[in-house]
């Protein structure tokens, strides 16, 4: 079927009298789609930022030829828990060298509430590569409620879901929530849903850091049951942001999974990310100084430190904090001035918690926060639903967590080359296919027909971090090629400069949902739509194949508007929805698609619609009878 459908690539061009003419091709290259379906030997042919040829593409020219022999090639990494510095996005080095081309940030319930008017300042800067935001349950909730511990009036729960779904009316993609930080600590598991719940029909999801508390007796696990409850009482996808089992519960990671995998059996899907370290990073007292210290913000807070009764108490019950989700102050580091907290301790003579204080009076660092053990990171990791992200992002900053410089090439080298925890396609699936799934893209993350060319070249052989928690700013190794919608931002594994990247948004028809996997799928349909528009689908991709086969038109005879599918990509379909991406013939002209024909579109409930956006930018709405699609 390949080879057919190269065929029809090149008859395409032939007819012209010349050779496939592609801006780029990758020749020589191992393929590692996306699916977790196996690799294949491959040249790829780009035009116009898109995938057009896949294959053996000898006989083509090139303005731009990558040699790829002995190198893997794979899509575009896709960082979905990310914490961009925005000065640092023009550039982007520090994730280029990562191999990623794709951030989504707003994470732990941060960022601003108009997302809007956040991407088009990001854009107007120029971006080195793509990038999307979800909505910030912390934000919405500060800005409505403040910073107090007190309850909303419903007033207020309107007022807030209101903010949620005018965000995820401009392309929001998704809800994220830090209830482990203040403010959003302070709202209550039910009044979570009440806010989230506005978007349930938009079939998104809600990405959240857990809540541990001390009523909970700081428990990873019970943390880790209210976003899946969240989740499931709101209708939408929990997934388990940079998941652990910390503190007193080290070890118990299989359990957790396990008890996330009986909510998916109960029909509720859950997800997670998860980044390869057994330490985090956040500011030194978010997570230590207790809720009602916190209250009402930082001179709030210093005020309560200057009180000696409450510093005694705020004191007891930091060191409490402290031992029970970081194992004391040995598992405390300030990056800024490279110190243990434990030698810090030694110089202000005082103990843990009387430290704490001192240095959150002068200022609020950074600390690296040490965790977990070995053995459950591996289980977190290895775990088919763990989307792999940093919870880093383009940044310049040199004294920092290293996962801002090795958290995708740390995962390649160390855990799939060294320790063979996964093999390479599970790894890739991993940073591609399964994250764009969660967060509900439908043309990035795989390497087929009609995607936009976001491409990661690797060296499987050398590919690996050296960032350290002394030097976090040593560049990975083994990343050499990149590309952002065609253009390359990565050249032999120094950054070009180059500025292919783009906003991305979400729409209504692009729910979260299970990764890609190698089971057998088909939509058919043929229709009429409601304003004459003739539609006949019948695809179907066979279990293990790489690509679709099959047929799709589409023709409005009053427009005087056709499109017929010539090579299809890779077909997804989850819960009577369906989309595929391909090389098309759009009138006259031959250019590139993504269609999307959606049973449970939000907006029309009582059609089945159909979307086809084409690489040309022309974007055609259709809709079809309410049972006019076929989708297994």
């Amino acid at each position: 079927m390949k080879k057919l459908a190269l065929v029809i690539v090149f008859a395409a061009t032939v007819v012209h009298g010349q050779a496939p003419v592609f801006d780029l091709v990758i020749r020589h290259g191992t393929v590692i789609d996306g699916t977790g379906t196996p690799r294949y030997g491959a040249d790829i042919g780009i035009r116009n930022g898109y995938i057009t040829a896949i294959g053996d593409l000898a006989a083509a020219s090139a303005a731009t030829e990558i040699e790829a022999r002995g190198l893997f090639v794979a899509p575009g990494f896709i960082n979905i828990h990310s914490h961009v510095v925005p000065d640092a996005l023009p550039t982007a080095v520090n994730m280029l060298t990562q191999g990623v081309t794709t951030e989504i940030f707003n994470a732990d319930g941060g960022g601003p509430i108009d997302l809007e008017e956040q991407m088009a300042t990001l854009n107007d800067a120029g971006l080195a590569l793509n990038i999307g935001g979800y909505i910030g349950f912390n934000s919405v909730w500060q800005t409505v409620v403040g910073n107090t511990d007190r309850r909303p009036v419903p007033d207020e729960i309107e007022r807030m879901r209101g903010l949620i779904k005018d965000a995820l009316g401009y392309g929001a993609w998704g809800v994220s929530a830090g209830l482990d930080y203040k403010p959003g600590y302070f709202a209550r598991t039910e009044e979570v849903i009440k806010v989230v719940d506005v978007a349930r029909a938009m079939r998104t999801n809600f990405t959240n850091h857990d809540r541990i508390t001390p009523e909970s007796n700081f428990s990873s696990r019970v943390g880790v049951n209210e976003t899946v409850a969240i989740g499931q009482k709101a209708g939408l996808v929990p997934v388990v942001t940079h998941m652990k089992a910390q503190g007193r519960e080290q070890g118990t990671a299989g359990d957790i999974l396990a008890s996330m995998r009986q909510a998916t059996r109960r029909g509720y899907y859950t997800a997670a990310d998860a980044y390869p370290y057994l330490a985090g990073q956040s500011g030194l007292g978010a997570l230590m100084i207790p809720g009602w210290a916190q209250e009402g913000g930082r001179e709030a807070m210093l005020e309560r430190f200057a009180d000696p009764e409450q510093r005694a108490r705020i004191i007891k019950e930091s060191e409490q904090a402290m031992t029970a989700r970081f194992g004391g102050p040995q598992g405390v580091y300030l990056p800024r001035t490279q110190q243990e907290l434990t030698d810090v301790m030694k110089t202000m003579n005082a103990g843990p918690g009387e430290t704490l204080l001192r240095i959150i009076e002068t200022g609020d660092p950074g600390a690296i926060l040490r965790f977990g053990i070995e053995a459950d990171l591996v289980k977190i990791l290895q775990d088919p639903v763990t989307s792999m992200a940093c919870d880093c992002g383009a940044s310049t900053a040199t004294r920092t967590h290293p996962r801002y410089y090795g958290s995708f090439p740390r995962v390649l080298g160390r855990y799939v080359r060294e320790q063979k925890i996964m093999t390479w396609e599970q790894a890739i699936r991993k940073m591609s296919g399964l994250p764009a799934a969660t967060v509900g893209m439908v043309d990035r993350g795989l390497i087929a027909a009609g995607m936009p060319a976001d491409i990661t070249v690797f060296d499987p052989n050398t590919v690996i971090d050296r960032a350290t928690y002394e030097n976090p700013a040593l560049p990975s190794e083994g990343i050499r090629h990149v590309l952002v919608n065609g253009k390359l931002a990565l050249r032999d594994g120094a950054a070009t400069g180059a500025k292919g990247g783009s906003v991305l948004t979400r729409g209504a028809n692009m729910p979260s949902r299970p990764g890609p996997d190698a089971a057998a799928r088909r939509v058919s349909a043929k229709a009429v739509g409601s304003d004459d528009e003739r539609v006949t689908v019948d695809l179907v991709q066979r279990a293990g194949a790489r690509q679709a086969s099959g047929t799709f038109t589409f023709a409005h005879r009053r427009f005087n508007r056709s499109v017929r599918l010539i090579t299809p990509g890779v077909l997804q379909v989850y819960n009577g929805w369906a989309s595929f991406t391909g090389v098309v013939k759009a009138g006259d002209e031959d250019t590139t698609a993504t269609v999307i024909i959606d049973q449970h579109d939000p907006d029309f409930p009582e059609t089945t619609t159909l979307m086809i956006q084409l690489g040309n930018g022309l974007h055609i709405f259709a809709q079809l009878p309410r049972g006019a699609a076929s989708i297994k």
